[in-house]
């Protein structure tokens, strides 16, 4: 498991961990880790020109003292102050007895061959400083590494409020920050390395599943196993209009772990066509068979509502899609707060912009799917918390919050996956797993991680790819993360 931690728990630790340790001894140790990076990214350190982007405080003082570093192994080390009064002293002291120097050149950026940004470090909020913007702008040919957050980055969120500087590489201290694992903030960081401090963090807010937990979460039956026993998920998706979504909404779920998978709704004689092993209906959640989940939603149209309200008066989870958060939108949280069974909402962008008006939620300057974009977790964790439900909101990263605010984020996806349906297939599998018996953080979780792994995998090295070669690459895709 990959682990992010707020910015006050980092806070918190390091002044701890600074009670115990001889002054200065944790941002030297910062410093040579970064250091260490930064000289794996030059062809050769000796020679090398390299710039020092030094702004106030202990993120300016982490990448003077790697600047001096560097110095002392021949390179041509110069140091932009963005802010002279209140610069590192020790750090500044250190680079010019290395034989670094100072410049107020900002040419300098352009002609270096690796820039070290540390103008504003986990500490700034908001957009960066008059005096410090132009730099996002500027043209460069070298690598530009990060100390700890990209500057401009909520290192809290990943908003980016303003203008930011975009970097190659990204050395985070002591943990991640969850603004280098969500966008916009994740596609401003670049390659993340993390360099251990040894603190003493509490419970990370954030996590992110490697390979092996995904894969320890898997469901798999026992040697008594039957398909009642694995658990039976039903789907109410399709219509007259869109029987495709409920053909690939069975298809992610006769994937995902389930012993059988149940259909109700208008696309029953197309999903038996495509496939004959699903049990299918025309009645309705209610009347449909005995289920251990419900997924809702996907291609429903106007029977979407209706499915939902007797899909949520079950005593099993229940997974709303599509046209079902439509319907959930314009009624508002009622009817998913305090529910006994655990709910599981599953919206894109602008799904969840609707959501949130139906908790009165107002954007500001930026409007529905845009502000979602921006703020994507802090949209996640107000709709869980004003729902009572699981989210899962689908993206270039995927959050996904409990109402309690623990959150996790995958990034297994690919671009590719954004192709019609490819949510719909999600659907199937989420609710697939909620059926096996996984809580719904581990089912959304596991579901986006297998997902990502299975676009990527039916993408090869690049090419388009349709929802039902997503559907098609899971098995393979799982048989992978088990093996």
């Amino acid at each position: 498991m990959r682990f992010a931690h707020r910015v006050d728990q980092v806070r918190a630790a390091e002044a701890e961990s600074m009670a115990r340790l001889p002054d200065g001894a944790l941002m030297r140790r910062a410093a040579a880790g970064l250091a260490a990076v930064c000289a794996g990214l030059l062809p050769r350190v000796y020679g090398s020109r390299v710039l020092v982007l030094a702004g106030s405080g202990d993120n300016g003082g982490d990448a003077l003292f790697a600047g001096a570093r560097l110095a002392r192994r021949g390179a041509r080390v110069e140091a932009l102050l963005l802010d002279p009064g209140r610069v590192h002293g020790a750090g500044l002291a250190e680079l010019l007895a290395a034989g670094g120097r100072v410049t107020d050149d900002q040419g300098a950026f352009g002609r270096a061959d690796l820039v070290l940004d540390g103008i504003v470090g986990i500490g700034g909020r908001g957009p960066l400083r008059p005096v410090a913007a132009p730099l996002a702008g500027l043209p460069r040919r070298g690598t530009l590494v990060a100390v700890d957050v990209p500057s401009g980055v909520d290192p809290d969120t990943g908003e980016v409020a303003g203008a930011a500087l975009r970097a190659d590489v990204t050395v985070c201290f002591g943990t991640h920050k969850p603004g280098l694992l969500i966008d916009p903030g994740a596609r401003y960081a670049g390659v993340v390395h993390l360099v251990g401090l040894g603190l003493d963090l509490p419970p990370a807010p954030v996590e992110v599943l490697q390979h092996a937990d995904a894969a320890a979460l898997l469901p798999a039956p026992g040697a008594e196993s039957d398909k009642y026993r694995r658990g039976v998920v039903g789907i109410a998706a399709g219509s007259a209009t869109y029987p495709g979504a409920a053909v690939l909404a069975v298809a992610g779920a006769l994937r995902g772990g389930a012993g059988a998978v149940r259909y109700t709704g208008h696309a029953a004689a197309e999903v038996v066509r495509r496939h004959p092993e699903a049990l299918v209906t025309e009645d309705g959640p209610a009347r449909a068979g005995r289920v251990q989940a419900w997924v809702v939603g996907p291609g429903g149209g106007a029977d979407a509502a209706g499915a939902l309200r007797e899909a949520l008066d079950s005593a099993v989870p229940v997974l709303v899609d599509a046209d079902a958060l439509t319907a959930l939108a314009r009624t508002g949280p009622g009817a998913t707060l305090g529910r006994e069974a655990p709910v599981l909402l599953t919206p894109h962008a602008g799904e969840a912009a609707r959501l949130l008006a139906g908790l009165g939620e107002r954007t500001g300057e930026r409007t529905g799917a845009e502000a979602v974009e921006a703020a994507r977790l802090r949209s996640a964790r107000r709709l869980a918390a004003g729902y009572g439900a699981t989210v899962l909101l689908k993206g270039s990263t995927t959050v996904v919050a409990d109402p309690d605010g623990r959150t996790r984020v995958n990034r297994t996806g690919t671009g590719w996956l954004g192709t019609a349906g490819s949510g719909d297939v999600l659907a199937g599998l989420a609710g697939s797993l909620l059926a096996a018996g996984l809580a719904p953080l581990d089912a959304a979780s596991v579901a986006a991680h297998l997902h990502g792994l299975a676009g990527r995998r039916a993408a090869g090295p690049g090419a388009p790819i349709t929802a039902l070669d997503i559907a098609a690459a899971l098995h393979p895709a799982w048989a992978a993360l088990v093996g």
